[in-house]
């Protein structure tokens, strides 16, 4: 074979060769360039779908909570009216303002209705009933009232045990005020009477009515009570005691307000009642029967008593036919409505929010154009601050880019010093990086990897700072074989064959020439798919933003442009044709980047904006049930209130046999001495404001650990009513800790007081009985739900008050044989007589108990007393 021959067939196995490294070297791109597509995509689809769920997260929760703060809302504005509400919960919310005063909610309403309603036989009612059945009956009954009340547009105040009162008038303003307290106590007379014939016991009502104005509002810090105080509401106080079973008992200012519209005769209050004589109170009774004229003029009265169509009385009374009657059981007279499956709520929640969102009204309304960056800057702060937690996924996607350009390149080219060296230092880099990003929550590494893990994550700059560094790794990996890599021996392949003589040494340089030459046409052909890649790297950070992408890929594809020109304009052998091909395809590679980078950031943006409103809803709704939920203990009872909540669709009632509770009531009795009504004093409301500091000062004190065994149940004009040990966990029945600390409880309320009048100047007296054993306690009122407790030890608790002696604490037999065991000073009163009680004897608590004083109870002339008493 010639040796033209041979140096051809070494030439075609040399193309041959060539043309296999190229083949496979492109395999290994175009895979490489696919798989890093699919890592490319992952995390974002990931980051998405985590934003996506996160935020069904955060619309979950909101939901939850607002469904929960719905129920408080309803609890709440069923014990409270709503503008009292609004302005405590905004109180609640916002910085506590360095008063001298407590805050006092307190409003005057002028020409108002207020009527008193008593049942009259409860006691010995609820002496045959169980704790069950009283309270179902009290709240039967109570329903029924409310109803009425609604039905003639009375608000209903307060019970007081078996006491029930309302004015009409509040809060807002009617003409026929006095029409609808008359009615609505003809009504309860009615209702009872349906309630006497029915269970066939001996009860009945006493319904006092007055016309004057009041203060309303509530007092003290702790259990709260819509209340209304103004000696007008005294007066309708003493004529509901002043009145007769069965009758509706009137002041001559109801009457004149009346007019003609009801029959009446005297009512002579006087004769019963020795405040309404010594006050020389007028007073009347309305006539038994259905005695409303049909000639009344008023046509809201009209409007008023026609609601009902042709529901007779009967029914009405008994809740029947009533615009309330169909009212859910809920406890706060709202209607039922279907309940939505929580999750079916969502789903439809976050539907119609993917309906309502518009890309591009969003981008516009939040971002600025092409920057993205959003308008507003807190958001923006909020944003560079969130945590990406697919960072490292950015990070090993990059990295196996790199070693996909890597291999590529060793394939097609044979050693390099430079391409070697900057490979083995940039894998170094990268593989550190990898390595300590993925070692952030590994707690077996050293702490200092651990924090510098963190902080890239934390901190967006350091991470597009390092992802920059990598890329720029990527890219200075491909262009090192360009350093050593030329074509300067191809071109100059004639001059070779002219100096050389021999044609051995002719074809094995030429040979060697046109390896060279083509290595580089391979290189250069496979250069702009490798820039490519190296793009592809910088598109893989999603945490880079598009103008920081922007200025990357500019650098990236102005470099390659220079090469690709430089190339052109000195290699002849090689056409230019494909070179600025090549070129207008990176360019254009660039273009669908940056427009991919700006869908990726805006969509990555507005993910961040909806989870952002998401979570600041949900937060709002927490915060408003974190308002609620004070409001609520301020109301009612922790455990009372929760089981309120979790029953609130039942129509299951809240009541207990608690066995062994220490009552205490404490009142002011001359307070009535201190309140006049005078324009120098804002019609009483700087008495009331006193009379506010005094009960916020008994709340606080409850607020002391020593009195964590106290509920305070309410308070109701001048006069403070607690118990202890309404719970398992608060009544201890081995060392009595909920009565003692009932005893230091008077003894610090009745200091207290001291304190108030040294610093008032005033000489308020305060009036105290405690007494233990068994109550009921339960919820009453089915759209006001009111907690309180019942029985005989109530009673007796409240007439140890009431027949006790200024500044003293009066405490029963069984009271005085506990604190007397744990060393209290105690002296015997001896017996005194008790309405419904008869005689008893009682003692008062001297002072606060003695260490010292050994538990020994000692023999003297009041137990002598006593016995004789229970032998007669």
């Amino acid at each position: 074979m010639s040796k033209g021959a041979e140096y051809k067939d070494m030439c075609f196995e040399l193309m041959l060769a060539c043309s296999s490294i190229l083949l496979l070297s492109s395999i290994v791109v175009v895979g490489g360039t696919n798989v890093a597509g699919a890592l490319t995509h992952h995390p974002r689809e990931l980051a998405q779908r985590q934003a996506f769920l996160e935020t069904r997260q955060c619309v979950e929760a909101r939901l939850t909570t607002q469904r929960e703060n719905q129920q408080q809302e309803r609890l709440l504005l069923s014990v409270l009216p709503r503008h009292v509400a609004v302005e405590m919960k905004a109180d609640i919310a916002g910085k506590p303002k360095d008063t001298m005063f407590h805050k006092i909610y307190i409003q005057k309403h002028e020409n108002v209705s207020i009527l008193f309603a008593d049942i009259c036989g409860f006691t010995s009612l609820s002496d045959q009933c169980t704790a069950e059945e009283l309270v179902r009956l009290l709240n039967e009954l109570f329903a029924r009232f409310d109803r009425l009340a609604a039905e003639h547009y009375c608000l209903r105040i307060k019970l007081l045990g078996d006491c029930y009162y309302c004015v009409s008038g509040l809060p807002e303003p009617r003409p026929d005020h006095a029409h609808c307290c008359v009615e609505m106590g003809l009504d309860m007379i009615d209702a009872i009477t349906l309630v006497r014939e029915v269970m066939a016991v001996n009860v009945n009502m006493r319904v006092g009515i007055h016309t004057g104005r009041v203060h309303c509002g509530v007092l003290g810090l702790r259990k709260w009570q819509f209340d209304v105080w103004s000696n007008d509401v005294t007066l309708a106080n003493y004529m509901e005691s002043g009145g007769i079973p069965g009758r509706v008992h009137i002041t001559k200012e109801t009457l004149d307000c009346l007019g003609n519209d009801y029959e009446v005769e005297e009512g002579h209050g006087g004769e019963r009642n020795s405040y309404l004589k010594d006050h020389n109170i007028q007073t009347y009774l309305i006539v038994p029967g259905d005695t409303f004229k049909e000639n009344v003029t008023s046509p809201s009265i009209k409007k008023g008593y026609s609601a009902n169509g042709n529901v007779s009385k009967e029914m009405r009374v008994m809740g029947h036919g009533s615009q309330h009657s169909k009212q859910a059981k809920l406890g706060f007279g709202d209607t039922i409505e279907s309940e939505k499956d929580p999750e079916d709520e969502v789903n439809e929640y976050l539907m119609r929010a993917i309906d309502a969102r518009s890309i591009d009204r969003l981008r516009a309304e939040h971002c600025t154009p092409f920057i993205l960056t959003f308008r507003r800057p807190d958001i923006e702060e909020k944003y560079s601050r969130e945590r990406d937690r697919m960072l490292s996924a950015y990070f090993v996607c990059s990295g196996f880019v790199y070693i996909i350009i890597v291999i590529a390149i060793a394939i097609t080219l044979s050693g390099s010093v430079y391409f070697y060296t900057c490979t083995a230092v940039s894998l170094f880099i990268i593989g550190l990086i990898n390595g300590i990003l993925l070692t952030e929550k590994n707690e077996t590494v050293p702490l200092l990897i651990r924090n510098t893990a963190i902080t890239i994550f934390e901190n967006r700059m350091v991470a597009q700072s390092i992802a920059t560094i990598v890329v720029f790794l990527t890219f200075i990996t491909i262009l090192s074989p360009l350093v050593t890599l030329d074509n300067s021996d191809a071109c100059n392949n004639n001059t070779l064959f002219t100096k050389s003589q021999d044609n051995s040494t002719v074809m094995m340089q030429s040979i060697l020439v046109t390896s060279e030459t083509c290595y580089y046409t391979l290189f250069t052909d496979l250069f702009p798919v490798l820039v490519m890649l190296v793009m592809v790297t910088c598109a893989v950070y999603q945490i880079l933003t598009s103008v920081f992408k922007v200025a990357v890929l500019s650098i990236i594809v102005a470099f390659y442009l220079a090469v690709s020109i430089y190339q052109a304009l000195n290699d002849e052998d090689i056409d230019p044709t494909g070179r600025w091909l090549a070129g207008v395809l990176v360019v254009f590679f660039m273009a669908f980047l940056v427009a991919h980078s700006q869908h990726t950031e805006a969509t990555y943006r507005l993910d961040f904006l909806w989870k952002l409103q998401a979570t600041e809803e949900k937060e709002e709704m927490e915060h408003l049930k974190a308002y609620n939920q004070k409001l609520l203990a301020n109301i009612l009872p922790e455990h009372v209130a929760a089981h309120f909540l979790s029953t609130v669709n039942s129509d299951e009632l809240y009541h207990e046999q608690c066995d062994f509770v220490c009552i205490m009531f404490a009142s002011i009795p001359n307070f009535s001495e201190f309140y006049v009504e005078l324009e120098a004093n804002n019609e009483g409301v700087e008495c009331l404001r006193l009379l506010n500091e005094i009960i916020a000062d008994f709340d606080e004190i409850l607020a002391e650990e020593n009195f964590k065994y106290i509920e305070k149940i309410k308070s109701t004009g001048d006069t403070y009513m607690a118990a202890s040990g309404l719970t398992r966990n608060t009544c201890d029945m081995k060392d009595f800790k909920h009565v003692t600390a009932m005893a230091d409880y008077a003894l610090r309320i009745r200091d207290q007081l001291s304190y108030v009048n040294e610093h008032s100047f005033n000489n308020f007296r305060i009036r105290i009985g405690i007494n233990i054993g068994p109550v009921v306690a339960g919820v009453i009122g089915a759209r006001k739900p009111q907690y309180d407790i019942w029985g005989n030890a109530v009673n007796v608790a409240s007439r140890m008050d009431s027949t006790g002696v200024l500044d003293g604490i009066q405490v029963t037999q069984e009271v005085r044989d506990v604190l007397s065991a744990k060393g209290y000073p105690l002296t015997c009163r001896g017996s005194i007589q008790v309405k419904g009680k008869g005689s008893m004897v009682t003692y008062f608590l001297d002072g606060p108990a003695d260490p010292t004083k050994m538990a020994t109870i000692q023999e003297n002339e009041c137990q002598f007393n006593y016995v004789d008493d229970k032998v007669s």
